[in-house]
């Protein structure tokens, strides 16, 4: 998809960002954008970036405004947002997504792993068991990493599954839970509140800090669930190299 200058928005955030706009509603061709942008910066960093944090819409550029300003001699947030549009009109289009393989995630559903399959299958009128099946045949594009460490926010839930986030959210959530709010679906990495509905969990260790790569998941990755018996999750959680 081309990208067209005239639509992107660029505007400051505090003093030492800038936040760059590629769309307005999540999509699956702005989610390229932002991943090309993402990879230029990667292996073109300019002096005095600091970091980029990419999500559904938005790239958010962090930079050192001394470095970025010459030494104070340009104003450093136009110095990036000029930058930036060269880099754009570099790119010309996004490329085309790469056939990404696809990586699976075991999953126990419902029981105590997950509390909230019973409300969902309420909310959508559907059997537990339909649900199960609907969630785990589908394949999502992980958009985003966010909220907390390795958390994957991730498109392509069936719309028959949409249910809303709790109005009260728990104060613990146990690491590896499978939960959905509203049209999108996700992963607890670690143990942390939170307000989605849980309908079951994961033996994997999505965030793990003393990995190489410490996110198991990344922007731009495919995931598909596996059901798995409680059995099952309980043999993998004892292998030692999923920890």
């Amino acid at each position: 998809m081309p990208f067209q200058l005239s639509s992107v928005r660029m505007f400051p955030l505090g003093d030492a960002a800038l936040v760059l706009q590629l769309g307005d509603e999540i999509a699956v061709e702005t989610h390229h954008q932002v991943k090309a942008v993402a990879q230029f910066l990667d292996q073109h960093p300019f002096p005095g970036l600091v970091e980029y944090v990419p999500a559904f819409t938005t790239v958010t550029v962090y930079y050192d405004p001394w470095l970025v300003s010459d030494w104070g001699r340009l104003d450093a947030y136009a110095a990036v947002e000029t930058h930036l549009r060269q880099m754009l009109a570099q790119l010309e289009t996004a490329p085309a997504a790469a056939q990404a393989s696809v990586k699976e995630i075991p999953v126990v559903y419902g029981g105590a792993f997950g509390p909230d399959l019973e409300l969902v299958a309420q909310h959508t009128g559907l059997r537990a068991e339909e649900v199960i099946a609907l969630h785990s045949q589908a394949e999502y594009l992980v958009y985003m990493i966010g909220f907390a460490p390795g958390f994957p926010y991730l498109g392509g839930m069936n719309p028959r599954l949409a249910a809303p986030r709790k109005q009260v959210p728990r104060a613990v959530i146990p690491a590896g839970s499978v939960g959905i709010a509203g049209l999108q679906t996700g992963v607890y990495p670690l143990e942390t509140p939170g307000g989605w509905q849980l309908i079951g969990r994961t033996p994997l260790s999505l965030f793990d800090p003393a990995r190489a790569s410490p996110s198991l998941l990344e922007m731009g990755d495919v995931v598909r669930f596996v059901p798995v018996s409680e059995k099952e999750y309980l043999n993998w959680k004892e292998r030692p190299h999923e920890h």
